[in-house]
């Protein structure tokens, strides 16, 4: 089988402003379409996103989850033990990281991460304009979620710029890399200085982590980049998650009125937003053989980029895949990734959603765009700069 090829830069700023025109091309290319600037194989359809995803042996993460091949580049970093690792290396990790963000952890932080929502919520609706960008979806990520891994409050303001550039990395070396590269030795000496014992508070999820390699779970050579594993992925994705559940409920009246007389829903527009928007839009893997998908044979050690934000939107898998609709199940969806890989802080981030916006349904009646929100370009992440809103307030309602 011929595979078609698309003279097209997933990188390029127009796609990385609207990817959508990109994305409709590959999923009608076919299942598996070669992209030669590049040279790399592009899977967008559901199916076979999904299945390359779930099949660590065919298609692992070892060699680097972007364009760069560990196997003959040296990356700007140490490997993530989680996401560019995979089994036996992987295996530890994964399972100290699963436990402590795990169903437990997550019921003692629910409620003071509910007061926390509360809070943030009140000092925000004092105006009734404000960047939903800045004022929400950052603020509050970048104030619970460090507290839980037990970070000082200062010089959290790092945590995001490292985080675009770690995203940013996966691509090629272009301009949005080069934007970053100035302050990659402050930002990573920062990150690295924060994940020692020492720097960490004795009771948050950093600690536990070299509690675990106390306890032989884990080497203490290890311990530190997991800890960075939490500091990397733990809040850039959340951040664009809960943007573009706000900016989903801002383009949506009708959603929004369903979500304010039924709070209970908050869990399922994070999830649908995340799919609708998907905030990490590509991730890349390496054949490790010769690999046959869609009907077509991938060589050994060559890239695959996977087009998560397309997958999410394929209308094989997804009816009416372009709306934004909390009548559907979402489950299933991609924006976590899938498999042995998928995202181990997922339920921290629903847990951060979930307390955010019933926060807002309580107080809000009407949330609207208040001026043209901006795009945050990154060549990995589908992100906000700045989404000014506007609302109207209601009744408080008691939560659903």
């Amino acid at each position: 089988m011929t595979i078609p090829a698309l003279d097209a830069d997933p990188f390029a700023p127009d796609v990385l402003e609207d990817p959508a025109p990109l994305h409709a091309a590959l999923l009608a290319a076919g299942p598996v379409v070669h992209l030669p600037r590049y040279d790399v194989y592009a899977l967008a359809r559901y199916e076979h996103v999904h299945a390359a995803l779930t099949d660590w042996q065919s298609f692992p993460s070892g060699a680097g989850v972007g364009l760069s091949d560990f196997r003959r580049e040296k990356p700007w970093r140490p490997p993530s033990l989680l996401l560019e690792a995979d089994p036996p290396r992987h295996d530890a990790p994964r399972a100290v990281l699963s436990r402590i963000l795990g169903p437990r952890a997550l019921r003692r932080l629910r409620p003071a991460w509910f007061a926390e929502a509360e809070t943030l919520v009140e000092r925000v609706l004092a105006e009734p304009e404000f960047d939903a960008v800045a004022e929400l979806a950052q603020a509050f990520p970048l104030r619970v979620f460090p507290d839980a891994v037990g970070l000082p409050p200062e010089g959290r303001e790092h945590l995001l710029p490292y985080g675009d550039h770690a995203f940013n990395a996966f691509g090629p070396p272009n301009d949005l890399v080069e934007k970053g590269r100035p302050r990659v030795a402050e930002l990573s000496a920062w990150v690295d200085s924060r994940c020692r014992r020492e720097a960490l508070a004795p009771d948050g999820f950093g600690a536990r982590i070299w509690a675990a390699a106390d306890h032989g779970d884990i080497t203490h050579a290890q311990a530190p980049l997991v800890v960075r594993s939490l500091l990397t992925a733990g809040v850039d994705t959340t951040v664009h998650g809960l943007a573009a559940a706000l900016y989903a409920f801002a383009t949506h009246p009708d959603q929004w009125r369903r979500l304010r007389e039924d709070p209970g829903l908050a869990r399922v527009a994070f999830e649908e937003a995340v799919r609708w928007q998907s905030p990490v839009q590509t991730f890349f893997r390496t054949a490790d053989r010769d690999v046959e998908t869609g009907g077509v044979v991938i060589p050994e050690g060559r890239k695959i980029l996977m087009f998560l934000g397309a997958a999410n939107r394929d209308p094989r898998r997804w009816a009416n895949p372009d709306a934004f609709d909390l009548s559907r199940d979402p489950s299933g969806h991609v924006g976590f990734g899938m498999g042995l890989h998928q995202c181990v802080g997922q339920h921290v981030a629903r847990l951060e959603a979930e307390a955010l916006l019933t926060a807002l349904a309580r107080r809000v009646e009407r949330i609207e765009l208040a001026g043209t929100p901006r795009r945050h370009h990154n060549n990995t992440l589908r992100a906000w700069e700045s989404l000014p809103v506007r609302v109207t307030l209601g009744p408080a309602r008691a939560d659903g």
